[in-house]
């Protein structure tokens, strides 16, 4: 346990939780857990596709929740810092389509030893070790073109709803500018409800439901993990916690705890194995939004991710509810507040990529991959443009790697 670092008691919680507590990190964690309530869409849709059980996909959605929402109340409160917790959505789309071929309790033994990975790199430090090679610029031009398609989303809402959109961005602007004490989020998502109400959108189709997560057994084959728990342990380790850590890293945070969260995802995905779930993980885009500017002061900015872990537990059992809610509203709404959440951190992003002037070309190629969003051997673009990008830097700008700079310093000693 000597690796894993050490966070603040939580004797001091409940009082420091309401000491911390603005309009600010309310607002953002409020949009951070809409956002990943809106999340769960992506694993029905990749359910349907593969043919699974209704049944079975909405379980799936409940754990992702009420799971990872427990996960999400217990590390930032422990750490003090904004680290939303949820699971892999490249991990989902895996876990969905090799369940047809391998079975669900074979998928989810492969979830299992993924998880035992995870924890084993955060316990052995080795996850320190992966953020000291990856240059920051790199990480973060990985993030930029990860976040890119949230802003193209949010301008692209203009081109089919025009003035709803157009009130709704208006508005975050202007409130930015001339109501700096109320959250500009606040108030964005204020004005589309209030257009939504004015235009009569049918919420008459909503039904309410309430289930829990299911305990099932999983199952060990060197298929399964081969096909799925080996990808799923590159991608928990080698994507979602660079992703992450680069996220809170590039918004002034010096000391993130790379081997803690990734030892706590580990914990998290064996835990899940046995309630259907594929994995827990630091949630990158909901970490964008709770540790951005419009969370308010950056010292509170933690609540942010413990009002979005206490959204995810309250609203897993009625996801169905929730399912209904999210479809009867226009689907411009949730981009358009997710990119204007995220504006500033891509901002920062882009920003700490070039503007070093070392790792440029490992920058660009890291964007220029993570945007595309491709795939190869069923691991996701992320995860590449880290690969890929490290690899063209220390091919093109060998100098800019200080461990190679300071290895032949020592050797021309």
């Amino acid at each position: 346990m000597k690796h894993i670092e050490k966070g603040t008691s939580l004797k001091r919680l409940p009082g420091d939780f309401i000491r911390d507590l603005t309009p600010e990190n309310v607002s953002a964690g409020l949009v951070a857990g809409v956002f990943g309530l809106s999340a769960g869409v992506i694993h029905i849709s990749a359910g349907t596709a593969a043919g699974l059980d209704s049944s079975f996909i909405m379980i799936w959605v409940i754990s992702y929740l009420m799971i990872n929402g427990l996960f999400g109340l217990l590390v930032p409160s422990y750490y003090r810092l904004p680290l939303p917790m949820a699971n892999s959505i490249p991990g989902a789309l895996l876990f969905a389509a090799v369940i047809p071929v391998v079975g669900l309790e074979a998928a989810l033994g492969a979830t299992l030893i993924a998880g035992a990975i995870s924890l084993i790199a955060g316990l052995t430090g080795v996850m320190a070790t992966v953020m000291r090679l990856i240059p920051m610029p790199i990480v973060m031009g990985m993030i930029a073109g990860v976040l890119l398609s949230f802003g193209t989303r949010m301008v692209g809402s203009l081109d089919d709803a025009l003035l709803p959109a157009s009130i709704m961005i208006l508005s975050f602007f202007l409130a930015a500018r001339l109501f700096r004490r109320v959250p500009p989020l606040l108030v964005a998502m204020g004005a589309g409800i209030a257009y939504l109400m004015a235009t009569g959108v049918d919420f008459s189709g909503i039904q309410a439901t309430v289930r829990f997560p299911e305990f099932i057994v999983p199952e060990f084959t060197l298929g399964a993990f081969l096909a799925y728990g080996l990808p799923l342990a590159i991608i928990l380790v080698g994507m979602e916690t660079p992703a992450g850590v680069g996220l809170v890293k590039g918004m002034g945070y010096d000391k993130v705890p790379a081997n803690g969260i990734t030892a706590v995802g580990g914990l998290g995905t064996m835990i899940s194995s046995f309630f259907n779930l594929h994995s827990t993980c630091i949630a990158a885009p909901m970490t964008g939004i709770c540790s951005s500017p419009e969370a308010g002061e950056r010292d509170k900015r933690w609540v942010a991710a413990v009002i979005t872990g206490a959204i995810f537990v309250v609203c897993a059992p009625f996801y169905g509810y929730v399912v209904s809610l999210i479809e009867a509203t226009p689907g411009y709404f949730i981009a358009i507040i997710a990119g204007l959440a995220l504006v500033r951190v891509l901002t920062s992003s882009l920003a700490i990529a070039f503007s070093g002037k070392k790792h440029e070309m490992g920058a660009l190629f890291a964007f220029l991959i993570a945007a595309s969003g491709i795939q190869i051997l069923g691991i996701g673009a992320s995860f590449w443009a880290l690969v890929l990008g490290v690899l063209i830097s220390m091919i093109f700008e060998t100098k800019d790697f200080e461990f190679i700079v300071k290895r032949e310093t020592a050797a021309a000693r």
